[in-house]
């Protein structure tokens, strides 16, 4: 797998989010199933083949949030010819921050966390032997001290 295509400029781990693997898991299909069911968000829409491979703007955030421009670290990334936001000089900046709002439902919570583990252990550690973990424990596990 290619982590740098699948990884989000921001740090989002697409090869583990239920809306790119719907197409050949079966459970994550059930989860944009019930997200289907419960918001009415077309299930076209929800299918998504990674924030590099739709330039930033997936459907989601299009459908979703209405958005009619590229996320704004993608955008940021993209101006300065750098792959991930840890790879600035400006890391952390104000485009990272967290949504309170949407905490229990989305991992953009995880963006600067997984940014930081990136930079430490590398792209590809990171992603075999880190992502999936902080996702687990982020939308799974109380969190302790």
């Amino acid at each position: 797998m290619d982590y740098r295509e699948m990884t989000a400029p921001c740090g989002l781990d697409c090869f583990n989010c239920h809306f790119y693997l719907a197409k050949d898991n079966p459970d994550s299909m059930k989860v944009l199933e019930s997200y289907n069911r419960l918001m009415g968000i077309p299930m076209e829409v929800m299918h998504c083949k990674g924030c590099r491979a739709e330039g930033g703007l997936p459907d989601t955030l299009k459908y979703g949030l209405g958005k009619t421009e590229p996320c704004t670290p993608y955008s940021c990334t993209q101006e300065k010819g750098i792959d991930l936001c840890c790879d600035c000089d400006d890391f952390p900046c104000d485009q990272l921050h967290p949504y309170s709002d949407r905490a229990d439902k989305v991992p953009h919570n995880t963006k600067v966390f997984n940014l930081c583990l990136i930079k430490k252990l590398g792209l590809e550690k990171w992603a075999e032997s880190k992502a999936g973990l902080v996702r687990e424990t982020y939308f799974n596990k109380w969190w302790t001290l």
